[in-house]
């Protein structure tokens, strides 16, 4: 079932379609406003579908409110719908894409601030990124689940928040059969030895930024 079944089927079939109607706007980030604009209609309108003060909304309606959250992220550099397409547990990945081109990971790095924690060897080029919220990860991620972590390629950039002092996932690494083409460690509290010496053995390039996850999406959507 692809993301626009599934919204359609939950505001169909909710007992309170309305709210439903709010948790997927709200899911969006989009605000009332933005969503009647696109659809070309008053915000009341979304107000009163939300609030229960209009009746539920048709299936024509349903399916233009559906069509319009849809084209707000797409517009958005689809970044929702791509979370959701994975097949990985959405509340643990934050974002991830593939690019049908080779990019240098010596490019990428100025543009996200990158630094190298290791010895690595940086000279390898990138096919995508997954980037996840470390500690979800961690707690919902099934085997399975995690080989999704690689898209189409493992040819990618891994990058994790929430780490402490990042141990936990170099040893998750290295015990999993695929590898990343490199690590990020986004906003790390610290970086334990032991991550650097694995980066090291697997001779996967471990670096950390001081950009925030949302700045990082920005910037590797856009990369060419």
């Amino acid at each position: 079932m692809d993301i626009e079944e599934k919204i359609a089927g939950e505001i169909t079939v909710s007992d309170n379609p309305g709210t439903t109607i709010k948790k997927w706007r709200e899911e969006f980030s989009i605000s009332q406003m933005e969503l009647s604009k696109y659809m070309e209609v008053s915000p009341s309108v979304i107000s009163d579908y939300e609030s229960g003060r209009r009746k539920s909304p048709g299936a024509a309606s349903i399916k233009k409110i559906v069509n319009a959250l849809i084209k707000i992220d797409e517009k958005r550099g689809g970044h929702l719908l791509r979370r959701y397409n994975s097949g990985i547990p959405s509340d643990a990945l934050l974002d991830i894409k593939d690019y049908d081109h080779d990019i240098g990971l010596e490019y990428i790095l100025p543009k996200i601030k990158g630094r190298s924690c290791s010895g690595a060897d940086l000279k390898r080029n990138i096919r995508g990124y997954t980037m996840i919220d470390g500690i979800n990860a961690i707690l919902k991620f099934s085997y399975a689940e995690y080989t999704k972590l690689y898209g189409w390629s493992s040819q990618r950039i891994i990058f994790i928040t929430d780490v402490s002092y990042g141990r936990s996932p170099m040893i998750a690494i290295r015990a999993h059969p695929l590898k990343p083409a490199a690590v990020v460690y986004i906003r790390p509290g610290n970086v334990d030895e032991l991550a650097i010496k694995l980066s090291e053995i697997e001779n996967i390039p471990l670096i950390r930024t001081d950009m925030d996850h949302k700045s990082i999406s920005s910037v590797m959507n856009l990369l060419r």
